[in-house]
């Protein structure tokens, strides 16, 4: 049995669902679980409709919507034909679903409203593919996800009820019924089915929580890349694959900023021996990368650059040295405002922290931090990470910077710089 998640690029258009088809095919003789995101934008749009709803512009909200509805009916009418009013229908029922929605007024937080509306994204792109496949005689099952991903109430960043969602997937999911599932990413729902969101890399962490739930042989994440790189292919043109990844190794990039697997996905798969795969859905035979329990050696350096990063330089203000009860201090606003530094070093009497430059935490954190330390900022600064580094690429990587703090064990080496 394996699993399979489809990102929103793999089905942004027409020609790309097509080609998800084909590759669901070309495994028929599997087991699978299918799992697929919300088409191209469409997130981006979701979420523009509950900024509006939420501000009070309800006209607004239902005009936004209305474009999204027509992108995903327009989409139907040119994959489908003898499927179409049956896909028409299931379409129009999660239409009324978030519509009903906004003809209303905002009495609750944001998020909450944010899970319910955005969530339909994967909701409308699951059942065109569904169809589609259905149409290409691509016999499959569709379930909403969130009667199997059970969660807490936290919206946008909710908890997963392992033991019930368990039971829910084992009970949805009989391989004896059906060979080919299709489901969501990214959602869940609590209690009461109001809808959850699962927070960044949410779709690739459903794949997982399935993979892990089901015994899964494998897990193969489809994207719009050869594989896994070693850095950065925009800003770094000699960039090469790497054909094989620890999960442990992985996690450390994704730490320092790498736009690689989220850690959350990796911690299911790691704890059952499950195999990740990235591969790329425009040439499926491509090796793509594989990740697994292993310890490789000889990696080429892997370097990460993080943009809009702030130095917060704190002095103490007694000249009393920066012992165990101004860090505890620290730890604990760091944890009360769910920041977490990039970089941190210490001295007898001051603290250097680097982190992302988001102003309104940065501000509150500064603001707090002051009780304790003179607080003095610097912005626009940029933190490179270079894991298994060479002296040949530090050198060339910091050629001509301006270093304003440095750090390195023999695995990693971080700089912060200017320019």
């Amino acid at each position: 049995m394996k699993v399979f998640k489809f990102g929103g690029a793999s089905v942004q258009y027409i020609d790309r669902i097509k080609n998800v088809a084909t590759i669901i095919d070309a495994y028929a003789g599997n087991q699978l679980v299918v799992i697929v995101s919300a088409m191209g934008k469409t997130t981006n749009a979701l979420e523009k409709v509950a900024e509006a709803f939420y501000e009070g512009h309800l006209d607004q909200a239902l005009q936004l919507f209305e474009v999204v509805k027509q992108q995903h009916l327009t989409t139907a009418k040119y994959l489908m034909v003898t499927h179409y009013n049956a896909c028409y229908a299931q379409l129009n029922d999660f239409f009324t679903e978030v519509e009903w929605l906004l003809h209303d007024k905002p009495v609750r937080d944001y998020d909450y409203y944010y899970d319910q509306i955005v969530c339909i994204g994967e909701l409308l792109s699951t059942c065109i593919v569904s169809h589609y496949l259905n149409e290409m005689d691509i016999a499959n099952t569709w379930l909403d996800v969130r009667d199997i991903i059970r969660t807490d109430n936290n919206f946008r960043d909710a908890v997963v009820d392992w033991k019930r969602t368990g039971e829910a997937a084992q009970s949805a999911i009989q391989f004896n019924q059906a060979s080919i599932y299709l489901t969501q990413g990214f959602i869940g729902a609590t209690d009461d089915n109001e809808s959850t969101t699962l927070g960044r890399e949410g779709s690739d962490y459903t794949a997982a929580i399935f993979a892990h739930l089901l015994g899964a042989e494998d897990l193969t994440i489809w994207k719009d890349v050869e594989g896994v790189m070693n850095a950065d292919p925009k800003a770094f043109p000699a960039a090469q694959i790497l054909p094989e990844l620890s999960f442990e190794e992985v996690i450390e990039m994704a730490y320092y900023g790498a736009q690689v697997i989220h850690p959350k996905t990796i911690k299911p798969l790691q704890n059952k021996g499950i195999a990740l795969k990235v591969k790329c859905f425009l040439d499926s035979s491509l090796p793509g990368t594989t990740i697994a329990n292993k310890h490789l050696k000889n990696l080429p350096p892997i370097y990460v650059i993080k943009q809009k990063q702030v130095l917060i330089h704190l002095h103490s203000q007694d000249f009393s040295f920066v012992g165990e009860e101004p860090m505890i201090a620290l730890y604990q606003i760091f944890k009360e405002l769910k920041i977490k530094p990039n970089l941190i070093q210490t001295g007898a009497i001051s603290l250097d922290l680097c982190m992302d430059d988001r102003t309104d935490k940065v501000e509150q954190f500064a603001a707090a931090a002051s009780v304790l330390f003179d607080v003095q900022l610097e912005r626009d600064l940029k933190l490179l990470t270079i894991r298994h580094p060479t002296d040949a690429i530090a050198t060339e990587l910091t050629a001509g910077k301006h270093l304003l703090l440095q750090q390195k064990t023999p695995t990693t080496l971080q700089v912060l710089y200017r320019g």
